[in-house]
């Protein structure tokens, strides 16, 4: 016996089974038998056996494995070559080897010659079947075997042989007609329904006339066939087809024959299975509808059971097959229905059409409109955001450009503020949190580039905002106006910074750098979507597409757009751009050529391409990015050159440029922008000489444009905008030029003190002195219009330019060598006398102080809110249209010329002291004492858009408190208003941003200390302070003032008035950390542009000083020796120079509170306190200092007052603080080491101890630290507070009143030792032991047991105190006033509660 191959075996194992298989020429057990090969062999009487066995050998094999999934074999047409000698049985067996090869031979009929008629097209779904009522009635009826319907059907077609043809002219005419009836007209080509019946589905006319005679002739040989054939071959046969086929087809071809349908049987087995289905689908149905709580009413209109009506096309009686229609297969055939509003609450899902539009639920939209899908619900119109983002991802191409296009129409449009009003949360927020940053930059990477267009559509939407941008340019010439913000988020510190030990810069960029690095995308993305597009190389892409690519002109201009706001978000921003290989390059060369072939698009028809064309815009993006430093402004002009482009562009006209109008005015504006910035760093001054004709020319035209309006609104636009950023370039140039004399002094000293130094720029005072005299005559031709609203309207900031530079002009010409005074002074007056003083007196300029409060962003805080959809990820200055008129940046915004004009009084009235009365004139307006009054009363929240603002409206108040403080000793109108100028002094100093630390400066060291400018403290302000004291205690009774203090507040306030100059010196030392940032402010402010690194102003962190500044050194001072006490140092005292600190910062507040209270109201007064707080924290004994502790005293009297102590919250968070709770912990740890029973200290700490405030303070108090009650010795009359606060209400805090008990049972708690909380406990207890209201039982045992205890107690004073106590009184020797004799209320509840145990005498006066 042959052995079986077994598992592990090989190849040459299973081929040598094989060969001894072969040897042993035993048969096989299972043989493969072509039934057509037998019959030929028996035939030729071959033997079965002779077929050759098939072998397997290794040669036979192919090298390579075959595919597991092998592809279908490809069609050759040689092969589907058919010739008429060829034998169709040989060409089959020998193609065909497999046991499912042909088992008869089937000769099929040769149809080569026979002629082709194409089916003719008609207006019904399927053809027309033939009917036997179609036949005429009068034909006569042949009775045989025939059916009725076989005699009809012979009748027709002996009908239609008489009309026919008899002759054809083979395939070529049938080909001729087919021709013409596809080319003929659609009513040509119907017939009638007889026609179109003649077939029948038979297919006998594809014979002709040859059909029937050849479908007998086959007929008769399947009979002869079948009569050759024996009997035993003919069951075998009929055995394999019965085998093969259907049993439920074989028994209805039997019924057939016998006249017998299906058996019942199986139609019973049927309809019970169908019935059975059905009735499981009802039950999981209603199920589903039971979970979800809806009514069977309420499906959905794609789950109902369609009917015939649902069906578009009635199915009629005579198509084939359709006599019972399959509804279920046919439901997506059927109409949508129309969706319905539904009256609900619940949030729905928005959807929108492609153009962005947001489609309200319930609206029938038609379908030609394509916003219907296949999706979750397919009657609503429209996509969600989520089927966007599928469709984004789609393989068509058509998809993916469509759903990125209408992604960037809806961003748009939520930017806009379409949505706010509509949607419940913000739309960009989801976009960015469901990644649409990395579905833009997946998109950005496609080759398509319709796909590339609609994605860098979508990026524009999300990252630009034209309005932003149009703002920034419209305040360029405004004061300081080129510098911004960077447009980065604010990022909060992760890790704490030692203040003493800092790292030096490059180490700390270094260290964030390698945490950037660290971070993932996403993670970087959601806090900063800029920087995460930074990080996913998006700048290679976009330089890719613009080099290689070469997109249409609106996608090259949206992808500079782009850059420009990638590069508005910070220098860092900035030097990827300059870094990222070939970027620049290609911009600089293919966007802004000096030569370019002039294109000639049609009318109406936008360039095709703007590669090789300059663009406006950039342009723009190397302004921008020249103003991230001037390192980067040297590589613009130098490395690639666009010192060459500013002189192509500025020196000829914008109307010879051949260029289109717009676009030409645009980069000719664009041009003189980016040499203003580069003239802020004392750059490209050498085109100032170079360019002189040029300049001189534009110079000269611009008092026509002033007196001579052109009709042409839009040009003369242009030319405005072009004189305005003109007359800027002058200024920074005129600032440049004023600092040659001292950057050539430097060098002299340098070369000989052997000391590196700083270049002077290539031109003097003497190439810009000319230019002041002709620019004064414009001043004084604009000022004439102002008497014409209409043209004024149009000049006023060019005027405001024009006021700008004679401000910069006499401010740098008094520090120049030739300067000479009197001749300086001559032209002052004579320039004030004739043309400026006779305008301040002018009605308009005091409509335009009135017009302050209307317009401004301190008075309007709505003005600044945000826009509508606001991410913190991506800043943006928010504006989602045009600006109100009534609006800082409106068109009527008096801001811009007024701020100028203060610039200008305010360098006059420098120069010439003389003046100074005349230039203060402008303070006795009635609308400018209206708006700041109105402008300290709050301040909108500090962000990116309110900040850019309120920067421009804190220079106009700045210069009005400069002018101010001179004319204060000069002019008596000015003094009377001094309080309102120092209180608006404060007030700005703690609103400053980052970049205004040189106002900051200022305001310190002259304005905010100035004994001028606190007209108190010489008026009787310290008396009065004394006398109203005295007043309020006779009219309210109010205990915080009943202790006496001595000395006096109102003598504390008259020499803490002294001590000014004092004050001001150790807060200008305090903050001397920050002179840096005070140079660097001040060289941007005072015009020293050859020390100005950065147009770009520092990150928005929000203002400057804390809102508690005034503390500021008591902080900073807890801080530093909290950090020594850490390291194990012990601080027993401090300096002494610390100790006048501590008493300076103490003055300042107790004047501000004092004199100046409105401006500590936004502070929280237990902020305050925890800010004084830190005094005691601060080293052992420093609260013991006499001047200290008397400054401490009296602003505790201050801030115990009633109607400042209503508003005290302790809950609250506070800024810079954990929680109130810890702070409190360590109050009462310092109480215990150093206090020394001081009474102060113990007023502090028994104010959080009332009785509204969180009763954890008390159980610190009372379970924690317990020794506290031994030395908190404050008497009841030192008390700052009424004492009914800390037993009204009633205690209800079960714990806290067993603690009460305990601690006055032990005697830890004691009258002697710490008489107010005695007060406090016994209170309590008493109020607790005879309550009599409805409690729980724990609550109520508790109560019972105490009294119990209470009256079982040894000590008979306690248990006095316990059980008579009537109510606080802080005259009385024990706190409290008692009873006598116990009320009759008392002694029954005692009589209840007690029993047996309370004496006879008190259980009869209870009866």
């Amino acid at each position: 016996m042959l052995g079986r191959p077994k598992p592990g075996e090989s190849e040459d194992d299973l081929l040598l089974f094989q060969q001894q298989f072969l040897t042993a020429g035993t048969s096989p057990a299972a043989k493969v038998v072509n039934k057509r090969k037998v019959q030929s062999q028996n035939a030729d009487r071959i033997p079965v056996n002779a077929v050759p066995r098939d072998t397997v050998t290794l040669e036979g094999l192919p090298d390579l494995p075959p595919s597991l999934m092998p592809a279908p074999p490809k069609k050759s047409k040689a092969g589907a070559v058919k010739f008429q000698g060829d034998d169709s049985e040989e060409q089959m067996d020998l193609q065909d080897q497999h046991i499912t090869a042909v088992l008869s031979k089937i000769i099929e009929r040769d149809t080569r010659a026979s002629p082709i008629s194409l089916p003719v097209s008609t207006g019904l779904p399927f053809p027309k079947v033939f009917h036997r009522s179609e036949v005429q009635s009068e034909v006569k009826l042949v009775s045989g075997k025939k059916s009725i319907f076989a005699q009809k059907l012979a009748a027709k077609k002996a009908a239609e042989a008489t009309r026919s043809v008899p002759s054809f002219r083979g395939f070529s005419a049938w080909t001729e007609v087919s021709q013409e009836q596809r080319s003929a007209p659609p009513q040509v080509t119907e017939v009638s329904e007889k026609e179109q019946s003649t077939d029948g589905g038979s297919g006998e006319r594809l014979g002709g006339e040859l059909s029937p005679q050849e479908s007998q002739k086959i007929h008769e040989e399947n009979v002869a066939r079948l009569q050759a054939m024996p009997k035993e071959e003919i069951v075998e046969e009929r055995n394999n087809l019965l085998a093969w086929l259907d049993p439920s087809l074989v028994a209805f071809l039997k019924s057939r024959k016998s006249g017998v349908s299906c058996s019942e049987g199986a139609k019973d087995k049927m309809e019970s299975c169908k019935t059975e289905k059905t009735h499981e689908e009802d039950q999981i149905h209603s199920h589903l509808m039971r979970q979800s709580g809806a009514s069977p009413t309420e499906e959905e209109p794609m789950d109902q059971k369609p009917t015939e009506d649902d069906i578009p096309l009635k199915p009629e009686k005579g198509w084939v097959h359709m006599d019972v229609p399959e509804y279920e297969k046919l439901k997506w055939m059927k109409d949508l229905p129309k969706p319905r509003r539904r009256k609900t609450n619940e949030e729905m899902q928005a959807r929108f059409s492609f153009h962005g539009d947001l489609i309200p639920p319930g609206v029938d939209l038609p379908l030609h409109l394509g916003l219907h899908h296949h999706g979750e619900q397919p009657e609503q119109a429209g996509y969600s955001l989520q089927e966007l983002f599928h469709l984004a991802r789609s393989q068509v191409i058509q998809q993916r450009t469509l759903a990125l296009q209408t992604l960037a129409r809806i961003i748009q449009k939520a930017k806009a503020g379409d949505f706010s009003s509509l949607l419940k949360y913000s739309i960009l927020r989801m976009l960015l949190d469901a990644g649409l940053l990395f579905l833009l930059r997946f998109s950005l990477d496609d080759s398509v580039e319709n796909v590339i267009a609609a994605c860098v559509q979508a990026l524009k939407a999300l990252l630009v905002s034209p309005f932003d941008e149009e703002y920034l340019d419209r305040t360029f010439c405004w004061y300081l106006g080129a510098s911004v913000f960077p447009l980065r988020p604010n990022e909060a510190e992760e890790d704490d910074e030692d203040e003493e030990e800092e790292e030096p810069k490059s180490k700390e960029n270094e260290n964030s750098k390698s945490k950037e690095d660290k971070k993932a995308d996403p993670d970087v993305a959601r806090a900063d979507a800029v920087k995460g597009l930074l990080k996913m190389k998006v700048l290679h892409r976009l330089r890719y597409i613009l080099e290689v690519v070469r997109p249409i002109s609106s996608v090259t201009l949206d992808i500079l757009e782009i850059l420009t706001r990638i590069a508005r978000h910070s220098s860092e921003a900035c030097n990827e751009i300059l870094r990222c290989p070939r970027l620049l390059d290609t911009i600089v060369s293919e966007f802004l050529p000096s030569t370019w072939k002039i294109q000639t698009p049609r009318t109406g028809e936008p360039m095709t391409s703007t590669h090789g064309v300059p663009i406006a815009a950039a342009m723009k993006l190397t302004r921008v990015l020249a103003c991230a430093g001037r390192n980067m402004s040297a590589v613009l002009l130098n490395k690639h050159n666009m010192k060459e482009r500013i002189g192509r562009f500025v020196a000829e006209d914008p109307c010879d440029l051949p260029l289109e109008r717009k676009g030409a005015f645009a980069l000719s504006i664009e041009a003189l922008r980016l040499w203003a910035v580069a003239a802020n760093y004392g750059q490209a001054c050498d085109l100032y000489k170079d360019l002189y004709p040029a300049l001189m020319k534009m110079l000269q035209t611009q008092p026509k444009l002033t007196s001579q309006p052109m009709e042409d609104s839009l040009l003369y636009g242009f030319y405005m905008q072009r004189a305005e950023v003109l007359i800027c370039l002058l200024i920074n140039i005129t600032n440049s030029a004023g600092c040659t004399a001292e950057l050539q002094a430097q060098v002299i000293s340098s070369s000989r003190d052997q000391v590196g130094h700083i270049p002077p720029p290539p031109l003097d005072w003497s190439h810009v002195a000319g230019i002041k005299p002709f620019l004064e005559a414009c001043v004084k031709g604009c000022l004439k219009e102002v008497n014409c609203p209409a043209t004024w309207s149009k000049v006023r900031q060019l005027t405001a330019t024009y006021i700008i530079y004679l401000g910069t002009y006499y401010s740098k010409l008094i520090q120049q060598p030739s300067y000479r005074p009197v001749d300086c002074l001559e032209e002052l007056e004579q320039f004030c006398s004739a043309t400026l003083f006779p305008f301040l007196s002018l009605p308009v300029l005091e409509s335009m102080f009135e017009d302050l409060r209307s317009h401004s962003a301190l008075c309007n805080p709505r003005s600044c809110h945000p826009g509508p959809e606001t991410v913190h990820s991506l800043v943006s200055l928010g504006f989602a249209g045009r600006e109100s008129p009534l609006s800082l940046l409106g068109s009527t915004s008096p801001f811009a010329f007024l701020t100028a004009m203060l610039y200008l009084l305010n360098t006059i009235s420098s120069v010439h002291k003389g003046l100074t009365e005349k230039c203060s004139s402008v303070l006795h307006s009635k609308g400018l004492r209206d708006y700041l009054v109105h402008s300290c009363r709050g301040s909108p929240p500090i962000h990116h858009r309110s900040a850019w603002l309120l920067r421009h409206e804190f220079h106009f108040q700045y210069f009005v408190l400069q002018l101010a403080s001179k004319a204060i000793t000069i002019s008596p109108q000015v003094t009377r208003q001094t309080p309102l100028y120092h209180y608006v002094a404060v007030a700005l100093l703690s609103q400053l941003l980052p970049g205004s630390e040189h106002l900051a400066h200022e305001l310190l060291s002259k304005l905010t200390f100035n004994q001028d400018m606190i007209p108190e403290g010489k008026s009787g302000g310290p008396e009065a302070e004394d006398l109203s004291c005295i007043l309020q205690l006779r009219a309210d009774g109010d205990a915080a003032e009943q202790v006496h203090c001595n000395p006096t507040r109102g003598t504390l306030l008259g020499a803490a008035f002294k001590q000014l100059p004092t004050i001001r010196a150790h807060y200008l030392d305090h903050f001397t950390h920050v002179q840096p940032a005070v140079s660097r402010s001040k060289t941007f402010y005072t015009g020293q542009n050859h020390l100005v690194q950065s147009v770009l102003l520092p990150d928005m962190t929000g203002t400057l000083l804390p809102a508690d500044w005034a503390f500021l050194p008591l902080i900073n001072l807890y801080d530093q020796v909290n950090r020594e006490e850490m390291k194990g140092k012990t601080v027993e005292s401090l300096a002494a120079n610390l100790v006048d600190m501590v008493t300076s910062c103490l003055q300042w507040a107790l004047l501000l509170e004092a004199w100046r209270g409105e401006l500590l109201q936004g502070l929280p007064l237990a902020a305050k306190l925890a800010r004084l707080v830190c005094v005691f924290l601060t080293g052992s004994n420093l609260f013991l200092e006499p001047g200290i502790h008397d400054y401490m005293t009296a602003l505790l009297l201050i801030y115990c007052q009633c109607k400042k102590m209503d508003f005290l919250d302790l809950s609250a968070p506070l800024p810079g603080l954990t929680s109130f709770q810890d702070l409190y912990v360590r109050l009462l740890e310092q109480f215990e080491s150093v206090s020394f029973g001081d009474q102060l200290f113990g007023c502090f700490l028994l104010l959080p101890l009332q009785r509204r405030f969180s009763t954890q303070l008390r159980q610190a108090v009372f379970v924690e630290h317990v020794s506290v009650l031994r030395t908190l010795g404050v008497q009841l009359k030192q008390l700052p507070i009424p004492l009914e606060n800390y037993t009204h209400p009633a205690e209800t805090c079960l714990d806290l009143l067993r603690q009460y008990f305990k601690t006055l049972v032990t005697g830890t708690l004691r009258l002697s030792w710490c008489p107010v909380l005695y007060v406090v406990a016994v209170a309590h207890v008493n109020n607790f032991i005879f309550s009599q209201e409805a409690v729980d039982e724990v609550f109520d045992a508790a109560r019972k047991s105490m009294l119990r205890k209470s009256y079982l107690l040894t000590d008979e004073a306690l248990r006095r105190h316990l059980l008579h106590f009537k109510l606080p009184n802080v005259e009385s020797p024990c706190g409290f006033d008692m009873y006598e004799q116990l009320p009759l209320m008392r002694r029954r509840w005692m009589q209840k509660v007690l029993g047996d145990l309370i004496a006879p005498e008190v259980r009869l006066e209870a009866q």
